[in-house]
């Protein structure tokens, strides 16, 4: 029965990976008619990526959103945006990577796919963790601010050059649903497709490599790892120093020293392998308080 619970527990994850992408993106008619959903819920921003030219999609991705108001000419700042990513990172942080983002459960089922070879990291990890730092600070601040055209506008450079899960979720949908759209496929679909077979092929033999090195919203999430309301807490009186976690994690991170690295996204995987309990959620230690 033990087994059987532990089981549940580690599959809790992946059910809610699945279940969030289908309630985001829930518009059935906007894949079998390549029609991209206008509703008002359009308005709103969802945690993880998940491109507002979907199909499906039901609301914005928070980046996407970000970009948009940075680059208006009307106003530079959107206090939804920025209050959004702020409310939900200061509660979450990158728990929405590892449980809520769409891309993110792409990724998972992709690393899943038995491969020899397979690796926690590329080479130079340490040095490309900050990649996406860098992409948030060019392509997603500075490039939709000062990068306009003669009307002032600024374009969303991430997600027009880089983003795979907007390719994944949006380009190709609409692509494929739509002749007009084929017949007008250009370099800029090309190179989107590029980098998408390649965050394809990277994840099948490293885990996760977009959310590691590209990922703006994780970087922006991470950010609020140490303060969130959702946090690990290691017990030193009884962590025995034993480095199953940091062997377990994927993200390939030292938990026993940094439980609230901005590279962990939440996945639990150090709390049920650690032998003797000594990782838990902060969440968790108020729930025991609670309760005695």
């Amino acid at each position: 029965m033990a087994k059987l619970l532990k089981h549940i527990k580690k599959r809790t994850r992946l059910w809610v990976q699945v279940l969030f992408t289908a309630l985001t993106n829930g518009y059935l008619l906007g894949f079998v008619k390549g029609k991209i959903y206008t509703g008002p819920s359009k308005a709103l921003c969802v945690p993880g990526l998940n491109c507002y030219s979907c199909p499906g999609a039901l609301g914005s991705c928070p980046i996407g959103s970000l970009q948009a108001v940075l680059g208006s000419r009307s106003y530079h700042i959107s206090f939804y945006v920025i209050g959004f990513l702020m409310l939900v990172g200061s509660f979450f942080g990158r728990f929405v990577c590892g449980w809520l983002c769409p891309f993110g459960l792409v990724q998972d089922l992709l690393h899943k796919i038995p491969f020899p070879g397979k690796r926690k990291n590329l080479p130079g990890h340490r040095v490309l963790v900050w990649l996406k730092y860098i992409i948030l600070i060019v392509f997603v601040i500075l490039l939709p601010i000062f990068a306009t055209d003669f009307l002032g506008l600024g374009r969303p450079w991430f997600c027009q050059y880089i983003c795979p899960s907007g390719t994944l979720a949006a380009g190709l949908p609409l692509v494929i649903t739509n002749e007009p759209l084929r017949a007008a496929i250009g370099f800029l679909f090309t190179w989107k497709v590029s980098i998408l077979i390649l965050t394809i092929i990277g994840s099948m033999f490293v885990y996760r490599p977009f959310c590691k090195y590209v990922c703006p919203l994780g970087a922006i999430y991470g950010l609020f790892n140490g303060i969130s309301l959702y946090r690990m807490e290691v017990d030193e009186s009884k962590c025995i120093h034993c480095k199953k976690c940091q062997k377990t994690c994927k993200m390939d991170i030292p938990v026993w020293e940094k439980p609230n690295s901005s590279e962990c996204i939440r996945c639990r995987d150090c709390i049920h392998t650690c032998p003797t309990g000594a990782i838990c959620s902060k969440l968790e230690i108020i729930e025991r308080k609670a309760e005695n």
